[in-house]
């Protein structure tokens, strides 16, 4: 779907074309509001710092109540205020940056701090508010009760009690958790990078690649980068495996050229013997910061075009290569973004001109829904797509035996491999990270797929 509507200059927002990022469901319900009603965001997140607020009262008088019998009166009072001036100043502070979020240089690492530290206060004071609110409940109940089955003419004080310490105490244990796991996905998750290894196999997989490796990482979000040496070690973890060939799966920026340039030359470090090769994403074409002219918007892509060969990297754009080895081949097909909800530049028809009804094809294609609408049932025998754009959501829970992220119920595949009847799909969970700083349980991805010929 397309966001169209009359220009309006609101004062912050001024756009009139629109691809909502889903990909960061966290944000989705925000961001459409931004661009499909200008001042509405404005109401929403008023409402949501309205509810903050009145969270921070919650936690403020919460507090108050743990620091009761502290025998330092300076420490009563400081402990309370202190938290109240901090969660409120972030509110404030990123209230005043949203005007910035659709400027040239869109949300910077600054900004996603903010909001990241914003978020990590609300569901910590939410899982607070939460325990109190039990306790609340219960000391209600328990002084209507009280006063009922008093005797008559006997008073047995307040009739709401007063909140005993211990459930106050409780509620800091409890919303220790969101704090302290938010806080380590801002500090380290999101430069935890895991190497994730699938072998795959198929019966007409030409016997000369037998056994060739595909090192993939998708979705670097450059802008969002705070720590260089960081983002080097999953480079380095990258180039150790030593692959046979190398793709990009798209995203490079948040928004602008620019923000690749800080990196060209570490990313420019991976190299593999049968080439290098990388697509666009929905964040490369620039859709979602104000530009001050359509023109400036077309030299922003080409410039990122130039960065991918500057990388090395051969940009696919509708089109197909020919890796050959040992005199035998393989199609790679790389098409421009196309997803559901999403600009829609992906052209498949095109993409597989001139490749051999029976050749083994391997897709590049950012978006995983391309895979789901496009490619699982088309005539043209497409063996193995790779993806990305999900993140998965940045957020979530994955075990040998189970795996759960609030994006699966925006994407049917949202990370990992899926297969329909012998075509494949392998979604990378991403290098980088996007508004929020941070990776809790999803961790960013290094990808190795080896291919191998079945034996029958």
């Amino acid at each position: 779907m397309e966001f169209k509507q009359i220009i309006k200059n609101h004062g912050f927002i001024r756009i009139d074309k629109f691809y909502p990022p889903i990909n960061n469901p966290f944000l989705y319900c925000s961001v459409i509001t931004i661009y499909m009603h200008g001042r509405g965001f404005l109401r929403i997140f008023l409402i949501i710092a309205a509810i903050s607020l009145l969270f921070d009262w919650y936690v403020f008088n919460g507090l108050k109540t743990f620091t009761s019998d502290w025998q330092s009166a300076r420490a009563r009072q400081w402990v309370p205020w202190g938290y109240l001036i901090i969660s409120v100043g972030v509110t404030l502070m990123l209230l005043l940056g949203v005007g910035s979020f659709s400027t040239a240089k869109g949300m910077t690492p600054f900004h996603e701090w903010v909001l990241s530290i914003f978020l990590t206060l609300f569901f910590t004071k939410l899982f607070f508010v939460l325990v109190l609110f039990l306790g609340d409940i219960v000391r209600f109940f328990y002084g209507i009760i009280s006063n009922i089955a008093k005797p008559k003419g006997k008073t047995i004080g307040p009739f709401f009690p007063a909140r005993r310490k211990f459930v106050s105490e409780i509620a800091i244990l409890v919303a220790a958790v969101p704090f302290t796991s938010f806080f380590y996905a801002m500090l380290k998750g999101k430069y935890d990078y895991k190497l994730r290894k699938e072998t795959l196999y198929f019966d007409d997989l030409p016997d000369a690649f037998d056994g060739f490796t595909i090192t993939q990482i998708s979705d670097i979000h450059s802008g969002s980068f705070d720590n260089t040496e960081a983002v080097q070690r999953g480079i380095d973890m990258a180039k150790a495996q030593k692959s046979d060939l190398f793709v990009f799966t798209g995203d490079l920026v948040n928004n602008a050229a620019w923000e690749i340039e800080p990196y060209l030359d570490r990313f420019g470090q991976l190299k593999a013997p049968y080439g290098q090769f990388s697509i666009l994403g929905n964040h490369d074409y620039g859709d979602y910061i104000q530009w001050d002219s359509e023109a400036e918007k077309a030299a922003n892509l080409e410039k990122l075009k130039q960065h991918h060969k500057t990388l090395g990297y051969r940009l696919l754009l509708n089109e197909n290569v020919v890796i050959e080895k040992g005199g035998q081949k393989i199609s790679l097909i790389g098409v421009q973004n196309w997803g559901r909800g999403f600009i829609q530049l992906g052209d498949l028809d095109k993409a597989l001109q001139g490749v051999d009804k029976d050749a083994f094809k391997i897709l590049l294609s950012h978006d995983p829904t391309h895979w789901e609408e496009k490619v699982r049932y088309n005539p043209a025998n497409i063996h193995l797509t790779l993806a990305g754009h999900t993140h998965g959501a940045q957020f979530g829970v994955e075990t040998a035996h189970f795996r759960w992220s609030p994006v699966k119920y925006v994407y049917l595949d949202w990370a990992g491999l899926a297969n329909e009847k012998g075509r494949y799909l392998y979604v990378n969970r991403g290098f980088g990270f996007l508004a929020f700083s941070g990776r809790l349980g999803i961790w960013p991805e290094v990808t190795v797929i080896t291919l191998k010929k079945k034996v029958v």
